[in-house]
């Protein structure tokens, strides 16, 4: 494989961001099945800090540890 090929979207930022997306998606899935969708919204726009808004505060850290993840590599000359 030549020097000059980047993977690109192959890193640990990649990587890390799919952990949080992953975790965050089991949160939520797991909290739709115990309580439903209509208890759910409730918890998500509450004044109190809950495991909605945490997952979705992780789920829009991973799209933005992807997003790094996918930036133009630039060699250093």
């Amino acid at each position: 494989m030549s020097h000059e090929y980047y993977r690109r979207g192959r890193n640990w930022y990649t990587a890390i961001g799919a952990l949080f997306l992953i975790s965050a998606g089991i949160v939520i899935v797991r909290q739709l099945l115990i309580w439903g969708p209509e208890f759910m919204m409730d918890f998500l726009v509450n004044s109190e800090i809950t495991n909605e808004k945490v997952s979705v505060a992780m789920i829009g850290f991973g799209v933005f540890m992807i997003a790094l993840g996918f930036r133009k590599h630039e060699q250093p000359r």
